[in-house]
């Protein structure tokens, strides 16, 4: 976790200290690429004293220390339960007792699903419990469960192709694997396909890559006017193996009892710390992470990991007696496995200050050992990006990839904002632009860390 928490910190720092001239020489006020890429190489020692301080100083292994006494300590924080609100109260006094400013809690409702009692017994062709979990705000069966047959498909196309045969069933879906954003749509959609044919419930292979007979649980979607089915997710091998039954013609028999139910939305709160800009304290970098667990795992990883390096960055910061001119911003957000609540709240309650936020960020792929950051944005603030990850040479860490997502900082990219530089002639709604320097209509930068590796532990959403 070190490595990436000071990869986190280093991009972080570095991109609050710049002080943000435009690239293009318009004017007296902007600068070059050049005067950038000096500016940015001035820097290098800071980056050491970060490196040094998370690898080898006082702050070597903090954030681990931290988040292993939260996760021993609370355990599971699902959406709408206690140990969640008792996880942002703690956190809520750990930031200030760290000497971060303007910490405060901001309100936001958020979903209260419990799953209660499962299963899922195969009663034909032979006896055979089966693992399974339950996704996030599936109604349940009724007491006595839904027992019926089993209709195995490997896509949307076939489902639709043998729609009449869905009718009365519990469709199991076998989808292979191809990669999370493509596949996760089995479990998000499953339900809802399966329900569209007069199907009873839907069964979704785990969205992973690789199994040890664990099944994975996560959100999953209903869709206004199409009845509303129970669903969970079961292992790779056991979707692999009524696959195989299903080709030989065996008929498939499955008794499934879930005693999920839907609570009304719980009060929440998102989580905020700052370490205040000297130059331009309107103008905010943004780190963060989601306090929120499923109730199957203590979230240690998805995503304990993230909100700490990203607490830690500020700390870091901080114990070096660093100044930024730009304000640090952290948020821990609530409720992000139910859809990246928490994070839609803070989006809807600060877009009117969109102009001002320079740099999202969100760690939520992991904490192994990394190998660069993702960022979404123009080429040429790429190319800024490109120049501040060469500061952390020293530990190999240098490489930018494309694509920077995160569930709670989606909204920004999805906003787009009107920026005008370089060479254009006109105003475009860009998803980003230029690191530097506000123009007329600032820019935003959207990144996460990249890690050679995720964890998916059993029981975690995958």
């Amino acid at each position: 976790m070190k490595f990436l928490l000071f990869t986190f910190v280093g991009v972080v720092h570095l991109f609050s200290l710049n002080s943000g001239k435009a690239i293009y020489k318009n004017d007296n006020s902007q600068r070059t690429f050049q005067e950038i890429k000096e500016e940015v190489a001035r820097y290098g020692d800071v980056a050491k004293a970060i490196i040094n301080l998370a690898v080898y100083g006082k702050a070597q292994n903090r954030s681990y220390e931290r988040l292993a006494l939260l996760v021993d300590t609370v355990g599971p924080r699902p959406s709408g339960s206690k140990s969640l609100e008792k996880a942002i109260q703690i956190m809520y006094q750990n930031l200030q007792e760290d000497g971060l400013e303007n910490v405060h809690l901001e309100p936001v409702k958020i979903p209260h699903w419990e799953r209660g009692e499962e299963s899922a017994v195969m009663l034909e062709p032979r006896i055979h419990k089966m693992a399974i979990l339950g996704l996030g705000s599936s109604i349940g069966t009724p007491p006595e469960g839904i027992t019926a047959e089993v209709l195995v498909v490997t896509s949307f196309k076939e489902l639709q192709r043998r729609a009449r045969e869905a009718r009365g069933k519990i469709v199991v879906y076998n989808q292979p694997y191809v990669n999370y954003s493509k596949t996760v749509q089995y479990r998000v959609r499953g339900a809802v396909e399966a329900a569209k044919v007069g199907a009873l419930a839907s069964l979704i292979r785990s969205v992973a890559s690789f199994s040890v007979y664990s099944p994975h649980t996560g959100i999953q979607e209903y869709q206004d006017g199409v009845p509303k089915i129970p669903t969970a997710c079961i292992t790779v091998e056991d979707a692999e193996m009524m696959s195989r039954m299903a080709s030989r013609g065996n008929r498939i028999v499955i008794q499934l009892k879930m005693g999920a139910k839907n609570y009304p939305d719980a009060d929440s709160f998102n989580t905020v710390a700052e370490i205040i800009g000297s130059k331009y304290p309107e103008q905010v970098v943004l780190v963060s992470g989601h306090l929120d667990s499923w109730d199957v795992g203590q979230g240690a990883m998805d995503d304990g990991g993230g909100a700490f390096i990203s607490w830690e960055a500020l700390s870091l910061i901080k114990d070096l007696g660093l100044r930024p001119k730009r304000t640090l911003r952290l948020v821990l957000w609530t409720a992000e496995e139910q859809g990246g609540i928490g994070g839609f709240q803070y989006y809807q309650s600060h877009k009117a200050n969109i102009s001002n936020y320079s740099l999202v960020m969100e760690s939520d792929e992991g904490t192994f050992l990394p190998s660069g950051l993702q960022f979404t944005g123009s080429e040429k603030a790429r190319a800024i990006v490109e120049e501040v990850m060469t500061l952390l040479q020293p530990v190999n860490i240098t490489q930018v990839f494309r694509a920077g997502e995160g569930t709670d900082i989606n909204f920004w990219i999805q906003a787009g904002v009107p920026v005008r530089f370089g060479s254009l002639q006109n105003h475009e709604a860009l998803p980003c632009s230029s690191v530097s320097e506000k123009l007329a209509n600032p820019p935003i930068l959207v990144a996460s860390p990249h890690s050679r590796g995720r964890s998916l532990s059993p029981g975690m959403q995958s």
